[in-house]
């Protein structure tokens, strides 16, 4: 996108929001970079430069832009999309893997060579690993600095730079502001706004590309709660975290251009981690108008688009668990399968406070799981087979589920598996792994509604339909689960 120069001159004088985190643009006289729909009035086209990503603005000499705060921008569309190394390796920088395990770490779980990574990332981001990973440092800093009283020392390991100084000097790179007059201006806003502060919880608004229907989103990730682990109080997701410093509590409530964000974590180091792992939960750098546009070209789809534009496919924040929870719902209702989840939390679970509401475990990790006595799971036999096998497997890493993942081998393992058939393997893919094409037709509720809109309802005769809809049917499931009236598809009274 970033190299169709006449396109984005377009985007920017049009203050297109939909290409915000697609491109940034970088003005050659005032050496500042912004958004594309920067409310700011645009500067001549031959004073603009574009680039793939901040980090490339940064690495290039310029700072972001204090009126559209480039650095909040939703991330680009393209990572959920695509499955190559780039894009996996770019889910794994947003996951903090450079922060804790350094480029070797992101070469070694991709399987490449540290110069192989950084000579894609280069060529297709204008900016290696580390400087992607700074941007992002940069990025928890400003949150940091502006949300938490906390000293700007604490701030600085916290957010992952080596040293204060560093902390000090790129602060000022990057936002042409030092450390306390970022947090000075961030006093003055929310003293304007009347907007207090908690203690202890770093709130934030978590931005997206319009439309977002938030009704089978947020309806979706209540109906299916696990007690103690999930809930819904206050109109708001409630959820427990597991990441690698100590634990965490979200709580995420739709809003009309924003999704508001309350972090309670225990070690401040996780709070990078703890945003991109929201983000994926709710698909919120998904692009929801190329997804309609493709979808409305099938006619018998469209009326649903039409209807309720900007569905989101509901995602987890832990793809292990993910994988646990989908073997315990086979076969069963969402009732039965929330009772088994809640039965494993309290027996294995690790224990949390939480002084605002009913949250009161973690989900088990597969290393707590590995070692269950059968006869303590009150599942048919086969199932039983089925459950130790996965956690065995994704204990000792034999199977491997997260942001880098291949897809296509990740399937092939997962059907490997005794007890895993085309569902449960397309539901991990769909929504553990966040594959955008995953499909469900053998699905009782896709095929119910495939039949009532005059669709195929035949598992192979609804795949061949479906080609149509590629490279979004696991946007297609979502329209098609969301004419029924089951709880997953409305958000809680």
């Amino acid at each position: 996108m970033h190299t169709d120069t006449e396109r984005c001159v377009r985007a920017v004088r049009s203050k297109d929001a939909r290409f915000d985190g697609v491109f940034f643009t970088a003005v050659l006289t005032t050496r500042i970079y912004c958004r594309p729909s920067c409310p700011v009035v645009p500067p001549k086209a031959e004073n603009m430069v574009f680039h793939p990503s901040a980090a490339s603005c940064q690495r290039a000499g310029f700072r972001a832009c204090k009126r559209c705060r480039p650095d909040t921008s939703p991330g680009s569309p393209e990572w959920n999309v695509r499955a190559d190394a780039v894009a996996r390796a770019m889910r794994l920088i947003q996951d903090g893997i450079v922060d804790r395990e350094g480029v070797p770490g992101l070469a070694a779980r991709l399987g490449y060579s540290t110069r192989q990574i950084e000579r894609q990332l280069l060529a297709e981001l204008g900016a290696g690993p580390l400087a992607l990973a700074r941007a992002q440092r940069a990025q928890t800093a400003r949150l940091l600095i502006e949300t938490t009283p906390m000293p700007m020392a604490e701030i600085a390991f916290a957010a992952g730079f080596s040293s204060v100084r560093t902390f000090n000097d790129t602060v000022r790179e990057v936002f042409a502001l030092a450390p306390g007059e970022l947090r000075a201006r961030a006093a003055r806003s929310r003293a304007a706004d009347g907007a207090p502060r908690t203690p202890g919880v770093i709130a934030l608004r978590l931005p997206y590309r319009s439309p977002l229907n938030p009704s089978n989103l947020f309806g979706h990730l209540a109906a299916t709660a696990v007690p103690g682990v999930e809930e819904w109080r206050d109109g708001a997701y409630r959820r427990t975290l597991a990441l690698p410093h100590g634990h965490g509590i979200v709580a995420l409530t739709p809003r009309p251009d924003h999704i508001a964000c309350r972090l309670s974590l225990t070690d401040p180091r996780d709070l990078t981690l703890a945003i991109s792992r929201c983000r994926w939960m709710l698909d919120l750098d998904a692009d929801p108008v190329a997804v309609d546009e493709q979808l409305r070209t099938d006619p018998l789809l469209a009326p649903l688009v039409e209807r309720a534009p900007g569905r989101r496919v509901p995602r987890t924040v832990d793809a292990a668990e993910f994988a646990v929870r989908a073997v315990l719902g086979q076969q069963v209702s969402t009732a039965a399968a929330r009772t088994h989840a809640a039965r494993l939390v309290t027996a294995h679970g690790v224990p949390v406070e939480d002084p605002e509401g009913g949250l009161t475990h973690l989900f088990p990790a597969p290393e707590a799981l590995a070692g269950l006595d059968p006869e303590s799971l009150a599942l048919p036999r086969s199932r039983r087979t089925t459950l130790l096998t996965l956690v065995q497997a994704l204990a000792d890493g034999s199977l491997s589920l997260g942001p880098a993942t291949d897809w296509d081998e990740a399937r092939a393992r997962l059907l490997a598996l005794p007890g895993f058939g085309p569902w449960t393997t397309e539901v991990i893919a769909m929504r553990a792994l966040g594959d955008p094409d995953a499909f469900l037709p053998g699905d009782l509720g896709v095929r119910r509604a495939a039949g009532g809109l005059g669709l195929p309802s035949t598992p192979a005769a609804l795949t061949a339909r479906a080609a149509r809809w590629r490279p979004w049917r696991a946007y297609a499931v979502q329209y098609l689960w969301a004419t029924d009236t089951h709880p997953i598809n409305h958000l809680p009274a």
